[in-house]
């Protein structure tokens, strides 16, 4: 590892190890959740322990549906507030797993396993502590193809391996799996003196992807078709850094991976339709798959064969009618492109429940 990369590193475990003890220690907005928090995410964060939750240095929600008996993985849990709302929201018969290379951090997680598993109500505790670095999630004691959903929630962007991380990611997703995670991005490649800035690096600009880099790594790590699902510019309210980002645009975004093999490098269309049956807990009038697709009870949604195996050969089989094969193909559905994904301001519209893409 070069010796950037150690000091770098090193930077990164003093400060979230020994500077920060509260949200209210950061310097910028960019780990700070900017979506709009469900009640049922409100109500179990009332009922967790308050240190826990004043450790949180998330960008996210990284809480997608149907999560009841799943077995998750959350890859850089820190002080584990991400861990023990999961918790909650898996039941009891699931299980969370939390990973974080800062043992301070673990100390506080680790300390309130009991008390939580108290306060949900559950007979034992259904959630478990790893200490690791993420680049080397292969070498921890963590099964292959034994989790049906991986979180992260701005963390990635603190790695120097980010490649590493997303291929580590998809050898322990059992198949029809996702990685659902939230992380801060930039419009362009961050230059160096960004990249290097010890404040920048460690409250998650200076190490923050390409969004353009993060779709090659993770069709590069097998997760061939990647899917934006929220995101919201980022402002740093501070002259000096300002100054020295210049024009490089950052933002926070929700990205979702399935682990399914074969999914095609476009949008194709079969003829294929699906109608969302409304039995998703808390989501009894729409739910939403990404930026671009939202469905509502009852209507037939005309999608993608990518979209069509992202429903049919997941969690979500259950939950709809499918209408249609690959039989016949169409032609194109529709041409996604490479400009900027991301909103220039942040919208509470919803997306289209209409076509793909």
């Amino acid at each position: 590892m070069a010796q950037e990369s150690v000091d770098m590193l090193e930077e990164v475990k003093h400060y979230y190890g020994k500077v920060l003890k509260t949200s209210a220690d950061l310097q910028t907005n960019a780990c700070c959740t900017g979506e709009q928090m469900p009640p049922t995410i409100r109500d179990v964060l009332n009922e967790m322990v308050p240190e826990v939750v004043e450790r949180y240095y998330g960008c996210g929600l990284i809480v997608p549906a149907q999560l009841e008996g799943l077995r998750v993985l959350d890859l850089g849990c820190g002080a584990g507030r991400d861990v023990y709302l999961l918790s909650r929201l898996v039941g009891e018969q699931g299980a969370v797993v939390g990973v974080d290379m800062t043992r301070e951090q673990l100390d506080v997680a680790e300390s309130y396993i009991d008390e939580h598993a108290k306060r949900f109500g559950y007979a034992k505790p259904n959630v478990s502590f790893v200490q690791g670095e993420l680049e080397h999630l292969d070498e921890l004691d963590l099964e292959p193809a034994s989790f049906e959903l991986i979180v992260s929630n701005c963390v990635i962007n603190l790695c120097q391996d980010k490649g590493r991380v997303l291929q580590n990611a998809y050898h322990l997703l059992k198949p029809g799996g996702e990685m659902y995670f939230s992380d801060v991005y930039a419009d362009r490649r961050v230059p160096e003196k960004v990249a290097q800035h010890p404040l920048l690096y460690t409250e998650c600009l200076g190490g923050a992807l390409y969004w353009n880099d993060l779709v090659s790594l993770a069709k590069q790590a097998g997760f061939l078709d990647p899917r934006l699902v929220t995101d919201s510019p980022i402002t740093v309210n501070n002259t000096e850094l300002t100054d020295l980002i210049g024009n490089v645009n950052f933002y926070s975004a929700t990205y979702r991976l399935f682990k399914l093999e074969g999914l095609e490098p476009a949008c194709e269309d079969y003829g294929q339709a699906v109608v969302y049956q409304g039995s998703i807990p808390e989501h009894p009038n729409h739910v939403e798959l990404d930026k671009h697709h939202r469905f509502d009870k009852g209507r037939v949604v005309p999608v993608c064969g990518n979209t069509w195996r992202m429903l049919n050969e997941t969690r979500f089989n259950p939950h709809f009618e499918f209408i249609g094969d690959t039989s016949t193909h169409f032609g194109i559905f529709a041409d996604c492109g490479s400009t900027l994904p991301f909103d220039e301001t942040a919208s509470d519209s919803p997306p289209a429940s209409t076509g793909c893409c």
